[in-house]
């Protein structure tokens, strides 16, 4: 199944962690409103409201969170971060994160990593292994015209679409991602997941079940940090998969 895991997975550890998204997805339009709070004149606050009402956000806390980054409501000022370093077994990993204390976040992540068994490292030390795209993940019930969609996204500016056993991941350019994003949901279509990734390419698949068992905790305290935003691997195996 890969870096995602099934569609299953995906949706049950968001459905157990839907509280700390709010947080994380109240930041991350505080942070796009900053451009401008009206979503129709600003993508990148569009794609943030519509994934948080894919969760189940209320609008009550979408338009506080808006009003908070235009600066019609006080609120904090967010730094982004990001941090870089190996997980247990060898496999790269990039942390994103929003922040209104740098210091605190940055000891929270090297902690982390050091106590289960990773090793943060310096600024580059693992992108290389990665490329930067918008990747949509929509779910395969078999309902779907493939080619419809395939043409709906390349229309778009989309790179590629793979098939799996029970999704699809549609690949673009940053550059042309919204674009792609907003063609695909006016045309009806439900996206189970839609960000602009870290993509590796190169992968790494531990085997010892130590060093699995291990990377799997140590990205989970990892999501459960307010703080953090986005972890993003270059593991192969499916760390939804039980």
């Amino acid at each position: 199944m890969g870096r995602h895991g099934t569609i299953a997975g995906r949706k049950a550890a968001q459905d157990s962690k839907r509280a700390a998204l709010f947080t994380k997805y109240a930041r991350a339009i505080m942070v796009a409103a900053k451009a401008g709070g009206d979503p129709e004149y600003n993508p990148t606050l569009r794609v943030a409201i519509e994934k948080a009402k894919g969760i189940g956000m209320p609008n009550d806390n979408i338009n506080r969170a808006v009003k908070k980054g235009t600066g019609e409501l006080a609120g904090e000022t967010y730094e982004e971060l990001s941090f870089e370093g190996y997980g247990p077994g060898g496999v790269a990993v990039i942390v994103d994160a929003l922040t209104d204390n740098k210091n605190r976040t940055t000891a929270a992540v090297r902690s982390t990593f050091d106590k289960h068994g990773g090793n943060l490292g310096t600024p580059g030390c693992v992108s290389y292994m990665f490329a930067r795209k918008g990747v949509i993940i929509i779910e395969n019930d078999g309902s779907i015209d493939e080619d419809a969609m395939l043409e709906a996204a390349l229309e778009a500016g989309a790179d590629d679409m793979t098939a799996s056993e029970d999704s699809f991941e549609i690949i673009t350019d940053p550059a042309v991602y919204t674009d792609v994003h907003k063609a695909l949901t006016d045309a009806g279509y439900e996206l189970v997941e839609s960000d602009i990734e870290y993509v590796p390419s190169m992968e790494s698949a531990p085997t010892n079940p130590s060093d699995i068992k291990s990377l799997r905790k140590m990205i989970e305290v990892l999501e459960d940090n307010d703080d953090v935003q986005k972890v993003h691997t270059n593991c192969a195996i499916d760390l939804y998969e039980e």
